[in-house]
């Protein structure tokens, strides 16, 4: 696939000269789609990396502003719906806005969209007097933190097994440059993953970032896992909503107010609405390819056995003492 054909935010067109000079100063490297540089111990694609840049330098936080971060493919897309749906639960008695657009539009990512075509976009259609400001972000906390400048709004993290987390990537990828699903690109994406030469990596690093913040704020940084939603959706949202400052009350769970946010939100219901069918994100990836298995334990089928464990011994390795694991 041509650079130009590639998502802007992969692409290294739309870089200016001052963060051409800071690249030249900055380990760089490359994986299987292009050039990466490491800033603030993360790599990014030179296009985002002006989009972080951009957003450190002009991003005005509201106290009440609320950031959505994740692992890339750890449940990004449903916990921007699951936010969406319970800030907006009382109010739409007639078209809820998940039903008429996808989540990734209604939670814009940061340096991923907003501030990777401009310095300064307008936020105004992001501000309502009802509820907060929802913005969504794959960056590591520091660098999201120079961006806030002491606001002192809320921050979810959502993380996933590295390994699930790889194969829906890769699935992904491939999906939307048009690339046959072949070992070799899963392989190079493998091999990435484990040299923490990878777009928003190292893994390992990124997730510390957030652990750490929840650990020492838990009150500002909620820290969530793929797996445990999976497995506990109920008291999951619950501790979402009471987060957010926004419990359910005892006539919302009697009346089955928890149930229907997930049913809304799960990916039989946000897949089949034609928005998710038909519609693009800015950079023009189709929505369909957000919503696949959502599945546990799904990179077994894909992975050989020597793999998951080279995956499960550096993970461990460099979560050791941390108090997390997977």
């Amino acid at each position: 696939m041509a650079d130009n054909e590639l998502p802007m935010n992969l692409r290294e067109d739309n870089v200016s000269e001052e963060t051409k000079k800071l690249i030249s100063s900055l380990p760089t490297d490359k994986d299987c789609v292009g050039k990466l540089c490491k800033y603030q111990g993360c790599w990014y694609y030179y296009n985002t990396l002006q989009g972080v840049i951009n957003f450190q330098n002009n991003f005005q936080a509201q106290e009440t502003d609320i950031i959505l971060a994740s692992s890339p493919k750890s449940g990004t897309t449903w916990l921007k719906a699951l936010t969406v749906a319970l800030l907006e639960r009382s109010k739409h008695h007639d078209g809820h806005p998940l039903l008429s657009d996808n989540p990734h539009a209604l939670v814009p990512f940061l340096e991923n969209n907003l501030y990777l075509k401009s310095s300064t976009p307008d936020l105004t259609k992001y501000s309502s007097s009802s509820s907060p400001r929802l913005f969504a972000t794959h960056m590591p906390l520091l660098t999201v933190k120079e961006g806030l400048k002491g606001s002192p709004c809320k921050i979810v993290f959502m993380c996933r097994n590295a390994k699930d987390a790889l194969i829906s990537l890769w699935y992904f990828r491939c999906k939307y440059q048009k690339l046959e699903m072949t070992r070799g690109i899963l392989e190079s994406m493998f091999e990435s993953l484990c040299s923490g030469v990878s777009f928003y990596g190292p893994i390992w690093d990124q997730v510390l970032s957030y652990w750490r913040g929840s650990l020492e704020d838990p009150s500002r940084v909620l820290f969530m896992k793929y797996e445990e939603m999976k497995e506990e959706p109920y008291a999951q949202l619950k501790r979402l909503a009471e987060f957010f400052g926004c419990p359910f009350t005892e006539e919302e769970e009697e009346s089955g107010g928890v149930e229907k946010i997930l049913e809304l939100c799960s990916l039989p219901s946000l897949s089949d609405l034609e928005i998710n069918k038909s519609g693009k994100n800015v950079n023009g990836v189709d929505y369909k390819f957000y919503f696949r298995k959502g599945e546990v334990g799904d990179s077994k089928n894909h992975l050989t056995p020597e793999m998951e464990s080279k995956i499960d011994m550096i993970i461990e390795e460099k979560l050791k003492g941390s108090g997390l694991s997977f």
